[in-house]
């Protein structure tokens, strides 16, 4: 099969329709460190009907995050946790987990999350916490996956919703969805292209993740 920019829907995988209709609404904590553009699409979702969920709290790392703004426009409310200011990173999760325990958070989303996460987190959200990356895991892990990917030659790049793991961008895969690589791609065209569907995988691998720990 040839893949094509516009063929989106067959890019993702596994495709799923409604795949999560329980009653009570999943309580989400989002952790995002910049411009938070997944934090708004889990939200658009929620709005459209398309994942049954409530978003509790943004937890954001970054004073200036746009993605505190974006909270603030969905009149969510928006937590700032500066890793700056905690002596090592299992300090700085234990505030984590307070926070998001504060706010009753059932599952915790990494949406755009640019900080490794410790076994204080992940042993108080177990298989419970669900991280995006912009790279066909376990292919270009740690930053600057879409840089990595168009040195490497690759033809399809694409992304990956997984549960969390202490060894970095690993732990069971959700969901993913391939993009072509073009030939006149820089990292900023690539990456807008892995972006959209980023957006459209993220909420739909929540649900799925729900459902499978039912």
């Amino acid at each position: 099969m040839t893949l094509c920019p516009d063929s989106t829907a067959s890019l993702i995988s596994p495709q799923i329709q409604n795949v999560l209709n329980q009653s009570t609404p999943l309580q989400l904590g989002i952790m995002a460190s910049g411009n938070g553009s997944n934090f708004e699409a889990i939200a658009q979702a929620i709005k459209d009907g398309q994942l049954n969920a409530q978003i509790q709290v943004l937890i954001y790392n970054n004073p200036d995050a746009y993605a505190a703004v974006r909270a603030s426009n969905w009149n969510i409310p928006a937590v700032l946790l500066n890793h700056r200011d905690y002596s090592s990173r299992q300090e700085f999760d234990r505030q984590i987990v307070q926070t998001l325990r504060q706010y009753d958070v059932d599952w915790v989303i990494m949406a755009g999350w640019m900080r490794l996460v410790t076994e204080v987190l992940i042993d108080a959200f177990t298989n419970k916490i669900i991280n995006i990356h912009p790279s066909l895991l376990p292919s270009f892990k740690g930053s600057r996956a879409v840089e990595q990917a168009l040195a490497s030659g690759v033809k399809i790049a694409g992304c990956t919703v997984h549960l969390v793991s202490l060894e970095m961008d690993s732990g069971p895969i959700l969901m993913q969805a391939a993009v072509p690589v073009l030939q006149d791609d820089t990292p900023e065209t690539l990456h807008a292209r892995i972006q959209v569907q980023e957006h459209r995988i993220l909420p739909q691998a929540i649900a799925l993740a729900a459902k499978q720990a039912l």
